[in-house]
């Protein structure tokens, strides 16, 4: 089956065609339950469009713990069917949805009691791993293991020795999951959605009570469109509340926005093979391999202040610091963060003050003929709630639609990817690379990696790494934007790579050659390079200042210093 690409030509073509007949489903949002519900309704074989304001999955998709799993202190909730639930889809993810871009991690958890934690703690991970297998999609995995305090140690070097008396190790899934979100978004171009970024939905149309489209205004090359479709799909995540007010309707529930912040720090400052998963006193607290770094988060505190871009304090990034070095033999300091990130998880406004009390469950609501709301969860049951949302808005078409097959469908990527993994060696020495090259080509790509190949083929000097950036080839620049839908600088520094928060200087020094590079592709001009550079330093000057600030509200303040290239 043929990729999709998602270049300047592609999108431009996207918004032209939707413009031009009604389509079955139109989806708000771009991020990952916008993504997956594209995904769905085009799979049962519905005319299905997609547009997102910004970039994809430049909300919460692109910041959050970056983990695919069950939740597993979800289980001392006893939300027993949100975990059974979410362990289904890890496995699918896993096994045959996306094994290119899902893979096992394991984590240990350092017990601090003797006798009673053990076995309080090891029959709720013995429960996850039952619940995982009883799913049908959980044998993959290894299962959990008790280990004494000398052989968790050994495991895990960094620990302090009084700070555990044993541990469990066990595993859940890892992905990138910016990197996820625009593969779904290429998935479901594939099999004839319309896709636009930059597309910013301005209105809806009403014929009376019903929303029968929306007006959309192209945010690259100006202008206005009108998209008439049947169902209307609102998967705007923390912007609910907001996108719902465009029809002046009052939504049947609302969301509330938590913010969690990640620092990012060298491989080398925590000696240890494996994941670690901490208690604290208000939730648990992850120090996630990433690469040749750690991710280390999360918090989960209110936020009510700008949603584009929520900051991080430095009150944030000492609460994170604090709890770790709880546990760490040579403590982190400032020093050690290469990179610090925020995010929203949009969550059901309840009674409960705390957010970290709020559900994780999603809803799915129809508040005016025509428009179907889909709002909560997590990323791991991203699948779940858009056939929840495709389901609700099938009630609103007059014709008989197919069932959810997405349970089936393998993402761009997927298709050949064990063949390519196995032969890696051959294809290192074909493209002139070093395997381990091939190796960060595939978990990125998957099959796909023959198109970067192809691009290095006709153009040699894109096998080169970028000086400042070495994990990245060149070609890894160009083919986000020939193939991924990257519109601008901070798209490729953010979330098409990871390079923002996995250097210490933020991607600056990086900056201007990947401009250079991107420059052909997109008809930019030596103004707009420079235009583009002199943006993302000042996203990154604002981003730190943010950080040295002592609360959100200045936090907030001082990151509103750099507007966005495209104001939206």
């Amino acid at each position: 089956m043929r990729t999709a690409a998602l270049g300047p030509e592609q999108r431009a073509d996207a918004l032209a065609r939707m413009a031009e007949t009604e389509l079955d489903v139109l989806v708000v949002g771009g991020g990952i339950v916008g993504a997956g519900t594209a995904l769905d309704a085009v799979t049962r074989g519905l005319s299905t469009g997609i547009v997102e304001a910004r970039d994809w999955a430049s909300g919460t998709s692109s910041r959050s713990s970056k983990l695919i799993h069950g939740g597993l202190r979800y289980l001392e909730m006893l939300d027993f069917a949100l975990v059974r639930e979410a362990l289904k889809e890890r496995g699918l993810l896993l096994e045959r949805l996306a094994p290119h871009l899902v893979k096992p991690v394991p984590f240990l958890y350092p017990l601090q009691h003797r006798g009673w934690e053990r076995l309080y703690a090891g029959t709720g991970v013995a429960m996850y791993d039952v619940m995982s297998v009883s799913s049908g999609h959980g044998r993959g995995l290894p299962r959990h293991r008790h280990l004494s305090r000398r052989h968790a140690l050994q495991v895990a070097p960094a620990l302090k020795k009084g700070a555990l008396v044993g541990a469990l190790q066990y595993y859940d899934a890892q992905v990138d999951d910016a990197r996820f979100v625009a593969t779904l978004v290429r998935t479901a171009a594939e099999y004839g959605a319309r896709a636009a970024n930059r597309a910013r939905v301005v209105g809806f149309l009403r014929e009376g009570e019903r929303v029968v489209g929306a007006r959309i205004e192209d945010l690259e090359q100006g202008g206005e469109y009108e998209v008439r479709a049947r169902q209307v799909v609102n998967a705007t995540g923390v912007w609910t509340d907001d996108t719902q007010g465009l029809i002046a309707e009052r939504g049947q529930f609302h969301v509330r926005a938590s913010k969690g912040i990640h620092l990012v720090v060298p491989k080398d400052r925590i000696n240890s093979t494996t994941g670690l998963i901490l208690r604290t006193e208000k939730s648990v607290l992850f120090v996630i391999p990433w690469g040749r770094h750690w991710i280390i988060g999360t918090t989960d505190t209110g936020w009510d202040l700008d949603k584009a871009h929520p900051a991080a304090s430095s009150a944030d990034i000492d609460y994170l610091l604090d709890h770790v070095n709880t546990v760490l033999a040579v403590p982190l300091t400032r020093d050690d963060v290469e990179g610090v990130y925020a995010g929203l998880r949009p969550l059901l406004a309840g009674e409960s003050e705390a957010t970290s009390k709020l559900s994780r469950e999603h809803t799915v609501a129809h508040p005016v003929p025509g428009l179907v709301v889909v709002a909560g969860g997590k990323y791991t049951t991203y699948r779940v709630m858009a056939k929840d949302a495709v389901d609700e808005a099938v009630h609103g078409l007059d014709h008989r639609v197919a069932e959810c097959v997405t349970e089936e469908v393998r993402l761009a990527g997927a298709e050949g990817y064990a063949a390519l993994w196995n032969g890696r060696a051959r294809l290192a020495q074909r493209a002139g690379l070093h395997v381990a090259r091939v190796e960060h080509l595939l978990g990125r790509y998957g099959s796909m990696t023959e198109e970067v190949l192809d691009l290095i083929a006709k153009e040699p000097a894109l096998r080169e790494p970028l000086p400042a950036a070495d994990d990245y080839l060149k070609a890894e620049v160009v083919y986000a934007c020939t193939h991924e839908g990257a519109r601008h600088l901070d798209d490729v520094l953010t979330r098409r790579t990871r390079i923002s928060i996995e250097t210490f200087d933020r991607g600056a020094r990086s900056a201007r050659e990947c401009a250079e590079l991107m420059a052909p592709v997109l008809g930019w001009d030596s103004g707009q390079v420079d235009r583009e550079v002199e943006h993302y330093q000042k996203r990154v000057e604002a981003e730190r200042e943010s950080q040295l600030q002592p609360d959100d509200q200045t936090a907030d303040a001082a990151r509103l210093g750099a507007p966005d290239i495209v104001p939206v």
